[in-house]
């Protein structure tokens, strides 16, 4: 499995998410959109979400599972007498599909450049990535957003894939994007979605509770490991190691996710910054608590900055697995 990861890996960095590859994840998102467009109406709304979240999610590991015990056997041989069976190809492209760090960064740079050219472009750029209405932000909270999205999603799309694959396996990592695509399309607080995505919004939370904490742990220490001169010339006042670990325990509580305020305060305490404050979702005002108490303008440095701690925390988070794997087995 140590090279399965790493291979799986090295794809997610060279190629992300193309477009022209079919991707389970989208798959996923057409199953959810249909099971809601035809049981998120009339009565028992939570009943009926609850039987599907929970459908939904031990289909995804018992067919997993059973397409990797199908497909054990060889195909073609590699260098050095390394024969490559089906099960080791597939499960290198299950898990490159389950890693989302290229196609995070590239989305948030992208959001960035955008919104320098103008609030339009930011504004259609950034709709992408988050789930609420961007048609009325500005210009500073489009690359809040995008940020705040770069550290949940550091979570979400890297440190947690790769927590389910060390504890369950392939099928395990596979049910946990199951879990995050319930809850990203129907796990929200407003008056459609409130009883039907109930479940998926809780097991989501449970999901995450430990990766969401690994992830703030990590990009607290992420710092340490970027060269002293990146630090000393940042705009934003240094924190130390310990500073940046008293603000998350601070502000990490407080967000209204018991798990997205982690990651968001580590990003926020080594930037000097504010998340949070109000968001319009589906139409319907929702509000978030400030995460710091410097509101200060966000800049194509930070956002540069950013992306440099997030990938030194994907790196630490790969090697943590690779490690724990290799004595595993």
């Amino acid at each position: 499995m140590v090279l399965e990861i790493i291979m799986a890996w090295l794809l997610d960095l060279l190629l992300g998410d193309p477009a022209w590859l079919p991707h389970p994840i989208v798959g996923f998102g057409k199953w959810i959109a249909w099971g809601e467009r035809h049981l998120n109406r009339g009565r028992h709304r939570m009943l009926k979400g609850a039987l599907f979240v929970l459908t939904s999610i031990t289909l995804v590991f018992l067919l997993v599972y059973a397409l990797l015990e199908l497909l054990n056997f060889e195909i073609f041989e590699l260098p050095f007498n390394f024969k490559l069976s089906t099960l080791n190809f597939i499960s290198v492209v299950l898990i490159f599909f389950c890693l989302a760090g290229h196609t995070l960064r590239k989305e948030v740079r992208d959001v960035f450049k955008a919104v320098d050219r103008s609030i339009e472009a930011g504004r259609a750029q950034v709709s992408r990535i988050v789930g609420r209405d961007t048609s009325q932000l500005t210009a500073q909270e489009i690359r809040t957003a995008a940020l705040e999205t770069l550290a949940e999603n550091l979570s979400d799309g890297v440190v947690a894939p790769l927590f389910w694959l060390v504890l369950l396996g392939v099928p395990g990592m596979m049910t946990y994007k199951m879990i995050n695509t319930l809850d990203s399309m129907i796990g929200y607080k407003t008056s459609r979605y409130r009883e039907f995505g109930c479940w998926a919004a809780h097991i989501d939370d449970i999901a995450n509770y430990i990766p969401a904490r690994i992830t703030a742990l990590l990009m607290v220490m992420a710092p340490l490991l970027l060269p002293r001169g990146g630090e000393t010339n940042h705009k934003a006042s240094p924190r130390g190691g310990l500073e940046r670990a008293a603000f998350v325990l601070k502000y990490g509580p407080q967000h209204a996710s018991p798990n997205s305020g982690w990651p968001e305060a580590a990003l926020a305490s080594i930037l000097d910054c504010q998340f949070g404050g109000p968001h319009n979702y589906f139409g319907e005002q929702v509000y978030k608590p400030f995460i710091g108490t410097n509101p200060r303008a966000l800049t194509t440095d930070d956002m540069r900055r950013s992306i440099r701690i997030c990938f030194v925390v994907e790196v630490l988070c790969v090697i943590l697995t690779l490690t724990l794997t290799y004595f595993a087995n």
